[in-house]
Formats: structure tokens, C-alpha cells, sequence
């Protein structure tokens, strides 16, 4: 098979999706090339990372040449995410790089990464050829969870609103099951098996008794199951369900949403998905963290009831919170509706640049 450098970030990018969406790592994916310019070259080797403790993409594609019974030297490495400089349960990417004679190195983006990043510039240092930013978007797009916590300091946020029509989540005599169809609630556990913690507040654990779980169609658990998360200061009854031992569970006595997320990136939270009630809802919309909007259309009126979502300090139009759809997607009755922040937070970066020469020093 013959690339050019282009085709094989593409097929890289589509390698690190074949990683875990859940964990403390990245999904990363890499593509050596035979030494050439922007012509279709020959593809020495592939690799991506398979989960913590597992060779890293740059590792694996290496290892995958040596299978193959090729040699790198002098090829160039086009990788989705800088190349780490950092030693953690396996070695650092630049090294293994450097020790294959690795002549060029293409990647996506920068590696948020504090104590990862600078592969770039050891690279350069040592003589490698460098360029950032090819596909620079598309790999945004594949680590902007993981990326979350090192850019602001706390999880990537989802919340999850399951409603009629009319914007209710249970009628006025409190029943609220089953609001959304079969189809539906099988990608909800879907997403819960895809993420690392889930959220709601003390009053719907009282309320619904919950069991947060992730579970398959047939209604079997998942065997990777999230940690249940609830706020509030009220105790919870010693027989919940939340406090069985089919998954992990935390009570954060708090209903500081801050003080709350800078705690589960402590324990190495990456992916934060938000359940309720709307008390909870506003709360985390009120301080302003929510990343995205999972929303589970029903096509029902109730007329009265709960809403989806307690007010939480808009007063007038203009200062409506702004969100962008993603395509609806069709759920037996239901629609499913992901929607991003309209306008990024103060503290995210820019998207990276066009591909471009890695600077001097950077």
C-alpha cells in the first residue's frame, strides 16, 4: 500500500478510533512511511494504542515494521498526537522514534499535556524534521474529551436530558417512565459505557433510586461499569441501589459544581455524563462547564409537569445560552440530539494551525 502523507494521517486517525474511548490515555494512531516527499509512499508499518499500559501508537507501528521485516530508517512517522517526551508505564514515544532512525515526523496536534508534551522539540533537536497540523481538526475532534482536563483543569462535561415536546421530564404526578422508547434508553447505557463517571443529585437518588449502571439491550451489565457519582449534602439510605457493589460509587457532600469536578479530576475523571435531575441540570449549566447536550426527544405533551431544566439565571433573550446540533439521529419514535457549545469557554485554545514546521524551540 502507497500514501501520501495526507492519506496517511487519514488512515491514522482512523486507526486511533480503533482505541478505548475510556481511560486515562488518548486514542492515537500511526502510519510509517518510506523517506519521499508528498508523493504516495510505501507504508512500512501501523500501530495504535490499545489502552493504559499498552505500547503507545508510535511503538506499535515500529513494532509492526519489524514484523514485517522492514526497516523505518529514515521514514517518516505520521502520528495524530505529538509524540509524548514523558515516561509513564511504558517508555517515551520520541525515544523509540529516535532509537528507530525515524527521519520525519508529521503529527496532528500539540500534546495538551503538560508533563507529555515537548516531543516536538526534542525531535527537532536531534535532527528529525517535523511539521504540525496536518488533519489538525479531525484529530481535535478525536481527543477533545481526553483533552478536557488538561486544558481546563477539570472533566469533560455531558448532560443528558431526556423530555417531551414541551420540554418536561415527568408529568405532575411525578411518573417519568418511561418517557423515551426502548431504542432510546439502549444508547443512553450506551453513552454510560462509553464515559468514566456519571452525576445526579441527591434529590433523584431519593426520588428514583437509581442503579446508574451500564447495561447491554438485553440488560446485562457492561463489563467496564462507570463510577456513580451523587452531589448533595442528604444521606443516602444504606439499601440503595447505588450503593451495591456492581460499580464504583462516590457521595460528594457538596453542591459546589466546581469544587465537585476539580475532585473527580483528582481521581482521573476524563468524561463527566450528567443525568439529573434539573436542579442538578442548572447547576452545572449555571457555572458554566456543560461541553455538550445529549438530548432524548420524545414525542409526547404533557401540558404541565417537571421541567427538563431549573432556572438558572437568564433573564432575557440575549443572554440565552447559544448551542450548535450536531445531525439528529432517529431513535425507533424518538430523536437523539447532541449539541455543542455555540461559543467556547474563555479558557479553550484555538483550533491548531494548518500543518506547518514545527519553530525553532517550540
Amino acid at each position: 500500500m502507497h500514501l501520501t502523507p495526507t492519506q496517511a494521517m487519514r488512515r491514522a486517525l482512523e486507526l486511533a478510533k480503533r482505541g478505548p474511548e475510556r481511560g486515562p490515555n488518548p486514542r492515537v494512531g500511526c502510519v510509517l512511511l518510506a523517506p519521499g516527499g508528498d508523493e504516495p509512499r510505501a507504508v512500512l508499518g501501523e500501530g495504535w494504542h490499545r489502552g493504559a499500559g499498552t505500547a503507545h501508537a508510535e511503538a506499535a507501528a515500529l513494532a509492526d515494521a519489524r514484523v514485517r521485516g522492514v526497516d523505518a530508517r529514515g521514514g517518516t512517522a505520521v502520528v495524530t498526537l505529538e509524540p509524548c517526551a514523558h515516561t509513564g508505564r511504558t517508555g517515551p514515544c520520541v525515544d523509540a522514534l529516535l532509537d528507530a532512525g525515524i527521519g520525519e515526523v508529521v503529527y496532528a496536534v500539540d500534546d495538551p499535556n503538560p508533563a507529555a508534551a515537548g516531543g516536538a522539540e526534542r525531535l527537532r533537536a536531534a535532527g528529525v524534521t517535523v511539521r504540525a497540523g496536518l488533519e489538525a481538526a479531525a484529530a481535535g475532534e478525536l481527543i477533545r474529551v481526553w483533552a478536557t482536563p488538561a486544558r481546563l483543569g477539570r472533566p469533560f462535561v455531558t448532560l443528558k436530558l431526556a423530555l417531551t415536546l414541551d420540554g418536561r421530564i415527568a408529568a405532575v404526578d411525578g411518573t417519568s417512565k418511561w418517557i423515551t422508547s426502548p431504542a432510546a434508553r439502549a444508547h443512553a447505557h450506551g453513552v454510560r459505557g462509553r464515559v468514566d463517571a456519571i452525576a445526579v443529585g441527591t434529590g433523584t437518588a431519593l426520588a428514583d433510586d437509581p442503579a446508574l449502571t451500564a447495561r447491554t439491550p438485553e440488560g446485562e451489565l457492561l463489563p467496564e461499569q462507570p463510577l456513580r457519582v451523587v452531589l448533595g449534602t442528604r444521606d443516602l439510605p444504606a439499601q440503595a441501589r447505588l450503593r451495591d457493589d456492581r460499580a464504583p460509587f462516590l457521595h460528594l457532600r457538596t453542591h459546589d459544581v466546581t469544587a465537585a469536578l476539580a475532585e473527580l479530576a483528582d481521581r482521573h475523571i476524563h468524561h463527566l455524563l450528567v443525568e439529573g435531575g434539573a436542579t442538578v441540570a442548572a447547576a452545572f449549566l449555571r457555572a458554566d462547564v456543560v461541553d455538550e447536550l445529549h438530548v432524548y426527544l420524545a414525542p409526547l405533551l404533557l401540558g404541565e409537569g417537571t421541567a427538563a431544566v431549573a432556572p438558572f439565571g437568564v433573564g432575557t433573550l440575549a443572554d440565552a445560552r447559544r448551542w450548535r446540533f450536531d445531525a439528529p439521529e432517529r431513535l425507533g419514535p424518538d430523536l437523539f440530539l447532541r449539541a455543542r457549545r455555540a461559543t467556547k469557554p474563555a479558557s479553550t485554545p484555538d483550533p491548531a494551525p494548518a500543518l506547518v514546521p514545527a519553530p525553532e524551540g517550540a
